[in-house]
């Protein structure tokens, strides 16, 4: 019988890879990996994860449908990427270590959310179907626990019924300058990007995803 489980751990803590994509002159994304820059940190630890899970698992190929169980531990419980955005990184990294064929093959996955200050990383372990199959046991609480509560990004602060709201302030009608074609365009005109550091008008945003 063919080995059906995987396990793999990558110490360090994950990295999303909506972070890391820059946009060439024709707006197709792009990770670059040798411009000797921040950007690069991205394929580097892709590279490093398919490296660990070609150690931890060698000669070994799942060619199945899987189930996933990611566990993640951060050094911090402030200041770390959303969880539900490293999945692609990861299996990412996996797929391309060749323990996996396509990362299409996860098709039931459950994500935890841990903290380690001293030892940050990942564990992931997978099954295949043919051999294992999973349960779902959520249950209420006898005693509870003091709630961890969240505040909307710094520039998302205003709420949605805020948005629709009917403004006559100065803020409102404030004109930008695109960083593109330097045209100046009011809030309803431009979009926003790199938590506002970046001011495209819809023009030139719709011409750089044709």
């Amino acid at each position: 019988m063919n080995k059906t489980y995987a396990k793999i751990i990558v110490k360090g803590s994950p990295i999303s890879k909506s972070n890391f994509k820059l946009f060439n002159i024709n707006g197709r994304a792009i990770l670059p990996y040798n411009s000797g820059k921040y950007h690069d940190r991205y394929a580097i630890y892709e590279e490093e994860i398919a490296y660990e899970c070609r150690s931890q698992n060698p000669g070994l190929v799942i060619e199945e449908s899987l189930i996933a169980l990611l566990k993640v531990y951060y050094k911090s419980k402030k200041r770390h990427p959303d969880t539900n955005n490293i999945t692609k990184s990861i299996f990412d990294g996996i797929e391309k270590s060749g323990l996996i064929i396509n990362d299409a093959q996860i098709r039931r996955l459950i994500i935890e959310e841990h903290y380690d200050q001293d030892y940050p990383r990942f564990e992931l372990e997978l099954f295949g179907e043919s051999t294992y199959d999973m349960q779902y046991n959520v249950f209420k609480k006898t005693t509870f626990d003091e709630p961890v509560n969240y505040s909307p990004p710094s520039n998302k602060k205003r709420s949605f019924k805020d948005i629709n709201k009917p403004s006559n302030s100065s803020e409102d009608h404030e004109h930008h300058r695109c960083n593109i074609c330097q045209k100046l365009v009011s809030g309803n005109e431009l979009i926003s990007a790199n938590k506002g550091t970046v001011i495209i008008c819809k023009d030139c945003f719709n011409k750089l995803f044709k």
